[in-house]
């Protein structure tokens, strides 16, 4: 039986703006800038054959939580993740004012 989530504790560089990050089993976006890795077909696999560079393009309310949505930069697969507690307030602020500025 294949499961849909695999955790895996892994900390990272970012690809994007080279900060550390500290993973918890959960983490799958920079905590700095918010971009991720496109390296998952499902949550923890790393069965992405793509593994492209993700773009944060929109945050989303739902129920109580907030959900980020990437873009890959080669194939265009979106993807939404949960934000984090410990994402940075001043980058989530600053991708709302870029989307309501388009």
């Amino acid at each position: 039986m294949n499961k849909l989530f695999q955790r895996k504790i892994e900390d990272f560089v970012c690809d994007y703006c080279h900060a550390h990050v500290s993973g918890n089993g959960y983490t799958n976006h920079c905590s700095h800038c918010l971009w991720s890795k496109h390296v998952d077909v499902y949550p923890g696999d790393r069965a992405a054959e793509c593994g492209e560079l993700m773009k944060p393009i929109e945050v989303l309310q739902t129920g109580g939580s907030y959900i980020l949505l990437h873009e890959c930069i080669r194939c265009h697969y979106v993807k939404k993740n949960k934000l984090a507690r410990d994402d940075n307030t001043e980058a989530v602020i600053a991708l709302v004012q870029e989307i309501a500025n388009k």
